[in-house]
């Protein structure tokens, strides 16, 4: 259970922010996340990886200030406001806690230069996988949920995502307006995102474990929530049922592991089980998603970067038309695909045996068969 800090204000002013987040607008940012996420390309897997010097930790007068800041709308982020917020020296500190964890990701890929970084515990945020994405290649992706502190530690003991209840982990990075602008744009937000401070605390780089109720004094920053409340979005019977691909997972235990967050953390996520092609039927599901669903979302991909401004929105349109598109394809799943080619959110016939579960993991790594394999707008710079 998390205990009250003589802050509790900050943490009640975050609830506050979420609760306000509009349904609609989180529709249209998650769908608009999702497509990114399954259409853009990477470059070949052969690539030499590039290595990114350390950064320094935030003043701790800049950690200080962000107590009496305020959330951004994606409307102060036009060039103008960049470029006054840029002469006078200003700075964002921004909570990442999924892929964005990866160096490759968020510094190389996406090209953002951030000044400092610290590793975070966020007891009011936990990360969860409930963003559908794609079946049988990318079933779903991380996401920020609601933390309540009094929810014990129940959970259900066939879902290892959802044994962590400490708190969200994660690193805040120190950035300029213009590189929190292009993350709101590759995230394919834009306005559609709510942009929210949470408390965060500070968690030392030599401890093994993540600590219960935090016992320093919390700062303010930045992070995009995509609130799950829409009716209208495209949401499973069990928001925890699906598993991420190994090739997603990886990139969070990698950013995990070069970030060097608590080995506790880190064992977590690796327990994490991935989704993985185990049958012939399966294979054929898949094929049959690239025939027919791939063109289409191609084509709308390119027409969400061609019709974005400089700010990272879309048309509301666009945002419609790509909520009916994921509605089909996932109707066509469960009214079809999935009984006649089997799960394409879940791994069949694993069960319980780590071996399999460790073999299933190299195998989406290395060897997956996927069409668009390695893309995702958090892993990537928009092509």
């Amino acid at each position: 259970m998390t205990t009250r800090s003589p802050h509790s204000s900050a943490v009640d002013q975050t609830s506050t922010d979420l609760a306000v987040a509009s349904a609609s607008a989180a529709e249209t940012s998650c769908l608009l996340r999702r497509t990114a996420n399954c259409l853009s390309f990477l470059s070949s897997r052969s690539r030499t990886p590039r290595t990114y010097p350390r950064l320094p930790l935030p003043s701790k007068e800049r950690l200080e200030a962000s107590l009496t800041e305020t959330s951004l709308g994606v409307e102060n982020l036009s060039r103008s406001g960049l470029e006054a917020a840029k002469e006078k020296g200003k700075t964002i500190l921004y909570l990442a806690y999924g892929s964005n964890l990866c160096n490759e990701t968020f510094r190389g890929r996406r090209g953002i230069k951030p000044l400092s970084r610290v590793n975070v515990l966020v007891p009011s945020l936990l990360l969860v996988f409930d963003l559908p994405g794609i079946p049988y290649q990318e079933p779903c992706f991380a996401n920020s949920a609601l933390r309540d502190p009094e929810a014990g530690k129940e959970g259900k003991e066939d879902y290892h995502k959802d044994r962590w209840h400490k708190g969200m982990v994660g690193c805040v990075y120190e950035v300029t307006p213009s590189d929190y602008a292009h993350i709101i744009a590759t995230e394919g937000g834009g306005s559609e995102y709510q942009d929210i401070l949470v408390p965060c605390y500070v968690l030392p780089s030599d401890i093994e474990t993540v600590p219960g109720p935090p016992s320093s004094a919390p700062f303010m920053a930045h992070t995009l929530f995509a609130p799950v409340t829409s009716k209208t979005r495209v949401a499973r019977p069990d928001p925890s049922y699906a598993q991420p691909s190994a090739r997603y997972l990886k990139l969070i235990t990698d950013g995990a592991a070069e970030l060097d967050l608590p080995r506790e953390y880190q064992n977590y996520l690796n327990d994490i089980r991935p989704y993985t092609i185990t049958t012939k039927r399966q294979e054929m599901g898949q094929k049959l998603i690239v025939v027919v669903w791939w063109p289409i979302l191609m084509v709308l991909f390119a027409i969400i970067k061609r019709l974005q401004d400089d700010k990272g929105r879309s048309p509301k349109w666009v945002g419609t038309l790509m909520g009916w598109i994921f509605l089909g394809l996932w109707m066509s799943y469960d009214g079809v695909l999935k009984t006649v080619f089997g799960d394409g959110e879940r791994t069949e016939g694993e069960d319980d045996d780590d071996s399999t579960i460790q073999k299933n993991k190299k195998r989406g790594v290395e060897g997956m068969e996927c069409p668009w394999r390695g893309h995702d707008v958090e892993k990537q710079a928009l092509v």
